[in-house]
């Protein structure tokens, strides 16, 4: 009765936007935007249920206000968990001691994934694949992969990482994955920038003798740990989608991928490479079809000597190969320089690149250099829709059925009924709603007449002076959008 409560109050909309509105051009109504949110930096340790709840809450609340319509959200920083696991122990970024669970009880994942489905949000799972131990952590949970199976873990500058070389260490992150997917309902599992880890000077990857092993047909040190690397994109993707097909598989790399004077294909950058220093072949992933999205972290600003932001974003939009790219924005940094309408307007020209994702949440949450302010008013003032991944799904499911507005107590409510439909193909899980003033053509195709997305069959609409027409449509899992239905109050 709460949640029915709760839906009834917090989804109410109020009326069609101003005709003094300009519309986005048709691209706009798909648009990935999304928001970091991480545990690994410290902000939720020990704060307890209630502070962190009534935190998150606030930022999916201002988040949802600026345009966001999805949330990254860290549940794996170190081989631990923010989520209930049998196969990891509770974070100590969570707790303040790995293995303690949370007091009063609950489970963050499962809340995240309810608080971001009811504002319309998708809700993607943000894992760490090899770090098992940060330099800050100096007591590991009896039950943690470090201390069951110290063969599987290497030390670099005080860091434990996951052996990428070794079969179990592949599998075990997969059987952590496959956890994930198989009970909670995400609708992304999203991996980082850290594969093997990023280099210190003076200190060695202390997998020589493995190489001498397993290394037999590779040209070099390099080309077999890319390898290592490939076997866990290629396998999370299978397990992912062998799991459930809809959920989406997203890598963030870091910015550059190769330099110009390291590859003819390359960007015109100098700085630390993909390819050559992570040993994360990117684009090969992307030819083969293991990742559904990338965010390469192009957290520099325009102009930087090294690497430059308006040559990055323009060799990912040439490279990404038919893989959505949405880009990672450092708010702070944007903010800093003033660049902010210089790179959204990159963003509007380059056909192919499909969204955008800030890091971080907080940072926008709170405003910094009037960027949320930017969003809401400006950027993402009209609400967007996922993009489309014909790849997975391009079929749209039925139509809604039996759309009537009712008078309630408290208020008029338009109601439907669920449409017909079997298998996660077929089946609608959300809807979008639609208003146009008395007198204007009705083009669901104009994102400014989205007023609102829902999981459930029915919204409060606000009493109007004018007669409105509210259009309904159904959206699948992969927000795949029916035919609307019409009803005018």
């Amino acid at each position: 009765m709460k949640n029915f409560l709760f839906f009834l109050l917090a989804l109410v909309v109020m009326g069609c936007a101003s005709s003094s509105v300009s519309a986005p051009d048709d691209g706009t109504k798909r648009e990935f935007r999304g928001a970091w949110i991480q545990a690994v930096n410290g902000q939720w340790t020990g704060i307890g249920r209630d502070n962190m709840q009534r935190t998150l809450t606030y930022q999916l609340d201002e988040l949802q206000k600026d345009g966001v319509n999805a949330i990254i959200f860290q549940v794996r920083p170190e081989c631990d968990a923010f989520y209930e696991s049998r196969l990891e122990p509770w974070s100590r970024f969570l707790t303040g001691q790995q293995g303690m669970a949370p007091q009063p009880y609950w489970d963050p994942l499962q809340w995240m994934i309810e608080q971001c489905h009811r504002r319309g949000m998708e809700l993607h799972a943000w894992i760490n694949p090899y770090r098992a131990k940060t330099k800050t952590t100096n007591e590991l949970a009896s039950s943690h992969v470090a201390v069951q199976h110290p063969d599987w873990i290497f030390e670099y500058d005080g860091l434990y990482i996951l052996n990428p070389a070794l079969e179990e260490s592949r599998q075990f992150t997969c059987k952590v994955v496959e956890d994930i997917v198989r009970r909670y309902d995400v609708d992304g599992l999203h991996i980082d920038d850290y594969f093997y880890p990023y280099p210190v000077a003076g200190v060695t990857i202390p997998d020589a003798d493995l190489y001498r092993q397993q290394g037999a047909g590779f040209a070099s040190i390099g080309d077999w740990r890319r390898h290592n690397v490939d076997l866990l994109i290629r396998d999370l993707h299978k397990t992912i989608h062998s799991v459930k097909p809809w959920v989406k598989f997203g890598v963030s790399p870091f910015g550059i991928y190769r330099n110009k004077k390291n590859d003819p294909n390359g960007s015109l950058t100098n700085g630390l490479q993909n390819y050559d220093d992570l040993y994360a072949d990117v684009l090969k992933w992307v030819d083969n079809g293991w990742v559904d999205y990338l965010v390469p972290q192009l957290y520099w600003e325009i102009g930087h000597k090294a690497a430059d932001y308006q040559e990055l974003i323009q060799w990912w939009n040439r490279n990404s190969r038919g893989c959505p790219l949405y880009i990672g924005e450092d708010v702070e940094r944007t903010a800093k320089h003033g660049d902010m309408a210089q790179k959204m307007q990159l963003h509007k020209q380059l056909k192919n690149v499909g969204g955008t994702v800030l890091w971080y949440a907080k940072a926008a949450v709170d405003n910094v250099g009037n960027y949320g302010t930017m969003l809401r008013q400006n950027y993402w003032r009209t609400k967007a829709l996922q993009p489309r991944m014909d790849f997975i799904d391009g079929d749209a499911p039925k139509a809604v059925r039996k759309v009537k507005v009712v008078e309630m107590a408290d208020g008029p409510f338009i109601f439907w009924k669920k449409p017909k439909g079997k298998g996660w193909r077929n089946e609608a899980v959300k809807y979008a709603i639609y208003c146009f003033r008395q007198g204007e053509p009705i083009d669901i195709s104009n994102a400014s007449h989205l007023v609102a997305t829902t999981t459930n069959n029915f919204v409060r609409i606000g009493a109007q002076r004018a007669m409105n027409t509210y259009v309904i449509t159904a959206l699948d899992r992969m927000d795949n959008e029916s035919e609307g239905r019409q009803v005018v109050y």
